[in-house]
């Protein structure tokens, strides 16, 4: 034999949804967010765009450094400028200055 209830279930009754969304949870505490600045680093906000040409050949591998502005013909963009720089921002830059070092020890 069911049961009847008369109440609706909490979770359903209009008392409860507005005390909730009304009151925030007093233990939970926002943290204070700061902007990272501008620079290269991770968090930090891009002072420009950065572009890597890629390769002509065919393969679309990037080559070359970065640049601020469009190289011309095939490139890719890294990041724009005022865009947070993420890790895998600082990954590609990072691999650009590699490679660029490699190419000035070969050559000294």
């Amino acid at each position: 034999m069911a049961r009847a209830s008369r109440t609706p279930e909490p979770e359903q009754t209009p008392q409860t949804t507005a005390a909730t969304s009304e009151q925030p949870n007093p233990a939970v505490v926002r943290t204070q967010e700061y902007a990272g600045g501008e620079g290269w680093q991770v968090g930090q906000t891009a002072p420009s765009d950065a572009f890597r040409a890629l390769d002509a050949g065919g393969t679309g591998e990037p080559t070359g450094p970065v640049v601020h502005s469009h190289p011309g013909g095939y490139a890719r963009q890294i990041v724009a400028k005022g865009q947070v720089v993420t890790d895998g921002v600082r990954r590609e830059l990072d691999a650009a200055e590699a490679e660029e070092s490699a190419a000035e020890g070969e050559q000294g």
